[in-house]
């Protein structure tokens, strides 16, 4: 057997061109990679408004516009599953450098599309990129990385797009002032970072892996439970993003410095859960996702409750701390036990359970704000869902996750 097949055996890959395992530049570029998913989904937000005059003449614009903003998350869910087949049937690192030389040119088509339906299938497009570059990336952190640098790695992606969604936010906003289209420009970062793929990515298939090839079966019933309750995550994970400058709105906040100093302060306790992951994976999925589930639904259920900004300011920052917590404690447990050639698959379906929720969140939160009478209501169900979970998740008690 060769090392580098009796490394990948112990879940260690190592360079099979130098015999060196991964290190902080390889995982920096999937971190930076990681972060385009994000682009996508905050970026346009703040010239949605001036999207809507622009093709004031189009029939339905009134739908076609938010379509531009959530089709992305939307076909991610949609199509990360088979993102994770090609992964593992012809390797991660020829899909990631494709899949960010594409995503720079569809994301950048709208800077000369003449018309909204044009800009809507682009928006698709960059969708099926996303989810790709979110596969790739996702699964060869697993790869490169095992035990508490894993660990370590996935709480730190959330960390980096966190804080890159507060940034592009800010970004897409002082661009949007000058002209709605100038904020596609930045969907050419990922032009640079296919460079640095190519250049210091590396594959850690052995190349015997041939296509024809049958890939072994997934461990359906064990990827079930983490899928499912990933679903519910997704859900849960995005009701503070999307509706906290609701509820501030509800108590009579209206100036937008406010609502984004608040937003910003969750965000950081969205960061400070997943900073602190890796020291509290080790404690097993059995505590890391019912302790996240717990904290962001208590802070959801404080969040309903809340009558005044500073309880809201706590109770987002609880809620966003079990956030940071919840995702990579999700993502361990659904990947701990997979072999190599099982992992892009893996990785792929808890993707699109990921995405899948976060894109019916706030479809949900509509729904039940009109049959219980208000948002609060809707954040007290959704808090108690949360909690609920997180009892049924350790009472269940998955097992831990094999990493280490």
């Amino acid at each position: 057997m060769s090392a580098t097949q009796a490394d990948l055996l112990g879940e260690v890959a190592v360079d099979p061109a130098t015999g060196r395992p991964a290190g902080r530049v390889e995982a920096l570029i999937l971190l930076l990679s990681s972060c385009l998913s994000v682009l996508g989904a905050v970026l346009l937000a703040p010239v949605l408004p001036r999207i809507e005059d622009a093709f004031a003449g189009t029939a339905g614009v009134e739908a076609l516009t938010p379509i531009v903003l959530t089709a992305p998350a939307l076909i991610i869910g949609l199509t990360a599953m088979i993102a994770g087949r090609i992964v593992d049937r012809l390797g991660r690192k020829r899909l990631l450098v494709g899949a960010l030389i594409g995503y720079a040119f569809v994301g950048t088509a709208p800077l000369w599309l003449p018309s909204l339906e044009l800009i809507v299938a682009s928006r698709i497009l960059v969708g099926l990129t996303e989810a790709a570059i979110m596969t790739c990336c996702t699964t060869l952190l697993a790869d490169y990385f095992h035990g508490h640098q894993r660990d370590r790695y996935f709480g730190l992606q959330v960390v980096y797009t966190t804080v890159s969604a507060t940034i592009f936010f800010g970004v897409g906003g002082a661009l949007g002032a000058q002209d709605w289209r100038a904020p596609f420009w930045l969907y050419a970062v990922s032009l640079p970072l296919a460079a640095l793929a190519a250049r210091y990515v590396w594959q850690p298939t052995p190349h015997a892996h041939a296509s024809a090839k049958k890939l072994p079966p997934l461990p359906r019933r064990r990827l079930l439970a983490p899928v499912g309750v990933t679903l519910l995550g997704g859900l849960i994970f995005y009701v503070l993003i999307v509706e906290l400058s609701f509820k501030l709105d509800d108590i009579g906040v209206t100036s937008t410095a406010t609502i984004g100093a608040v937003s910003a302060v969750a965000s950081l306790g969205t960061a400070a859960g997943a900073f602190l992951f890796g020291r509290l994976a080790r404690l097993g999925a059995a505590v890391t996702v019912p302790l996240a589930f717990a904290l962001s639904g208590l802070g959801l259920v404080g969040l309903a409750l809340a009558p005044a900004v500073p309880v809201v300011v706590v109770c987002a920052v609880v809620t966003g701390f079990g956030n940071g917590l919840l995702l990579p404690a999700l993502l361990t447990w659904a990947l701990g036990s997979l072999t190599f050639e099982q992992r892009g698959r893996g990785t792929g379906i808890w993707t699109s359970a990921l995405f899948i929720g976060q894109f019916v969140c706030p479809l949900a939160v509509l729904a039940l704000s009109g049959a219980i009478s208000g948002l609060d209501s809707a954040l007290l169900v959704l808090g108690a869902v949360a909690v609920s979970a997180a009892a049924g998740v350790r009472l269940a008690r998955p097992r831990r996750t094999a990493t280490h």
